[in-house]
C-alpha cells in the first residue's frame, strides 16, 4: 500500500501533466495583455503600534490557492490589548458571496501576522506564534505553531502542530519567521529567528513528521567596528524536492560608530538598523542539515545605502533568480559623508548557479539628472510553459513629468533578455502586496492574484486579480 506521502506525490504529478497538456502552446509566445478582473476590499485595521502590520511578514505570503481555493490570513488589533502581543489573526476564504471571515483566533495574543501554505491533497496550514506572556507584559517568550486545516472541511476547528526543533530555542514576539512549502510534495519549512546569531529551521513531511531540524547559522562580519554575526531578516525561501534556498537581508544595529553617533543626532535613538547587504545561501538538500558558505549578492554598505529583498525562483533548471531593489545612500548621512556619491533607486535581477551570480541587470532606475520612475515593491509571477514575469508598483514621474503611482508588469526571457514592459489598469494600484506564489504553495497560474495594500487607501487589505493574457 502506497504511503499517504506517495499517493500525494502521485496526484500532484497528474494534476501537473493535465495541467501542462490544456496549456494552448500559443501561449508561450504571447505577450503580456493584462485584464484586471477584480478589485475588492478584504478587511480593514487599526494599526497596533507594535513595530508590526499585516504586511509585516513579507517575505512569506499571506495568500493562497488550495485545491481552487483562495485563502488569506490577516491581523486584527485586539481592542484594549497592550503592545507588543495585541493582535490576532484572521482567515479569510474567497467566495461567490465575496471574502468571507472562516475563522479569528479567539484564545492567543500575537505581534506579527501569520503567513500561509497550501499543500497537496487539500492541506492549508497558518503559521502562528502565541505569546506565553501575560496581559501586561511588552515582551517576552512565544510558542511557534502551525494550524491546520483539512479541505474540503474549512468550517471545522484547526489541528495545531507544534513544530519539533533542535533543542528548545528561546523564541520571542519578535520571530522574523518564514513559512515556505513545496506544495506538490505535500512538505513545508518553518524558519524563525533566535536572537542575532542564527535561525531555527524544521522541515515537516507529507506525513506529518519532522524528519530535519537545525539551524542556520548568520554571515560573520569581520569588518565591521566590532565584528559580530549579521542577523538575516525578510527572506525569501523556496522549498523543492527538499532543496532549500535562502535570501535576506542584513538587519543589525548600525555597525558603523560614526554613522551610529550621528544617525543619533538626528533621531535621539541608540539604534539604527542598516538593511543594506543581500545574501543568499542554499542547502541541496535539508535533511543532511548543510548550508552552502553564504554569497553576498548584493551591498551598499560602503555608502550607508538600503537593500530590499523582493523575491526569489528556483527555476527548474537548477538556477536561481533573485529579485530586489536598492538606494545608493541614505539621504540623511549623504551630504555630511557622501557629498560625491550620486542617489539612484532602482529594481534589479541577478540570475544565481551554483553560488555564482551569472547574470546581473538593472530592470528599473531612478537618478539624478535622469529617469525618476522608484520602483518600491516588486514581485516574481510564475506562469505555465515557464514563463517568469515581474509585478511591481512605480512612483515619481515619467519622461514628461507626469506624476506616476501605478503597477506594471515585465517578463523576463531566456537568456537574460527582457520583454515589453506594460501597465497593468488597476483603478488604483497596489503599493504593497503578497502573492499567491508557488512558494506557498499555490500553482503556476495564468492569472496573478495579489493581497496588499493600496496607494493613500488607508488602513485597509484589498485583493486583485489579474489575467495575463
Amino acid at each position: 500500500m502506497l504511503s499517504r506521502s506517495a499517493l500525494s506525490r502521485s496526484a500532484a504529478l497528474c494534476t501537473a501533466l493535465v495541467t501542462l497538456l490544456s496549456i494552448p502552446a500559443a501561449l508561450a509566445q504571447t505577450p503580456l495583455a493584462p485584464v484586471v478582473e477584480a478589485e475588492e476590499t478584504v478587511y480593514r485595521f487599526e494599526s497596533a503600534n507594535n513595530g508590526a502590520g499585516p504586511m509585516w511578514c513579507s517575505g512569506s505570503t499571506c495568500l493562497v490557492r488550495v485545491a481552487d481555493r483562495l485563502f488569506a490570513s490577516g491581523l486584527e488589533t485586539i481592542p484594549g490589548a497592550a503592545p507588543l502581543n495585541n493582535c490576532r489573526w484572521l482567515l479569510f476564504e474567497r467566495t461567490a458571496e465575496g471574502w468571507q471571515l472562516r475563522h479569528r483566533d479567539e484564545s492567543g495574543r500575537t505581534r506579527e501576522p501569520c503567513p500561509l501554505v497550501g499543500l497537496a491533497g487539500g492541506q492549508l496550514v497558518l503559521s502562528a506564534n502565541p505569546t506565553l506572556t501575560g496581559p501586561n507584559d511588552a515582551a517576552g517568550p512565544a510558542q511557534p505553531q502551525l494550524l491546520r486545516w483539512q479541505l474540503p472541511d474549512i468550517a471545522a476547528a484547526p489541528e495545531t502542530v507544534l513544530p519539533q526543533w533542535q533543542g528548545t530555542p528561546p523564541f520571542t514576539e519578535h520571530s522574523y519567521r518564514t513559512l515556505a512549502a513545496d506544495g506538490p510534495r505535500g512538505e513545508l519549512i518553518l524558519l524563525q529567528n533566535a536572537g542575532y546569531t542564527h535561525a531555527e529551521w524544521a522541515l515537516r513531511d507529507a506525513d506529518g513528521h519532522w524528519p530535519a531540524q537545525g539551524q542556520l547559522k548568520w554571515p560573520w562580519g569581520a569588518e565591521y567596528d566590532q565584528p559580530q554575526p549579521i542577523r538575516v531578516c525578510y527572506p525569501n525561501v523556496m522549498l523543492r524536492d527538499r532543496a532549500v534556498h535562502f535570501c535576506g537581508v542584513s538587519d543589525i544595529v548600525e555597525p558603523y560608530q560614526r554613522w551610529r553617533d550621528y544617525k543619533k543626532e538626528l533621531t535621539g535613538r541608540d539604534w539604527d538598523y542598516d538593511f543594506r547587504r543581500l545574501f543568499y545561501t542554499w542547502s541541496d538538500d535539508i535533511t543532511t542539515g548543510k548550508f552552502a558558505p553564504w554569497v553576498e549578492i548584493a551591498s551598499r554598505d560602503k555608502t550607508c545605502g538600503w537593500i530590499g529583498p523582493a523575491d526569489l525562483w528556483l527555476a527548474d533548471d537548477g538556477r536561481v533568480h533573485i529579485l530586489w531593489t536598492e538606494r545608493a545612500v541614505d539621504p540623511r548621512l549623504r551630504d555630511k559623508f557622501f557629498p560625491d556619491v550620486q542617489q539612484s533607486q532602482s529594481l534589479n535581477y541577478a540570475i544565481v548557479a551554483q553560488g555564482e551570480v551569472v547574470h546581473r541587470q538593472t530592470l528599473v532606475e531612478a537618478r539624478e539628472g535622469g529617469a525618476n520612475e522608484v520602483v518600491s515593491a516588486a514581485r516574481f509571477h510564475v506562469a505555465p510553459a515557464g514563463r517568469l514575469c515581474v509585478f511591481y508598483y512605480v512612483t515619481g514621474s515619467d519622461a514628461e513629468g507626469h506624476a506616476l503611482a501605478q503597477n506594471r508588469l515585465v517578463e523576463l526571457l531566456p537568456g537574460g533578455t527582457v520583454g515589453a514592459t506594460v501597465h497593468v489598469p488597476l483603478a488604483t494600484a497596489m503599493s504593497s502586496f503578497f502573492t499567491a506564489t508557488v512558494r506557498g504553495g499555490s500553482p503556476a497560474s495564468e492569472v496573478l492574484e495579489l493581497l496588499g495594500t493600496r496607494a493613500g487607501a488607508g488602513n485597509a487589505i484589498h485583493y486583485a486579480r489579474i489575467r495575463l493574457w
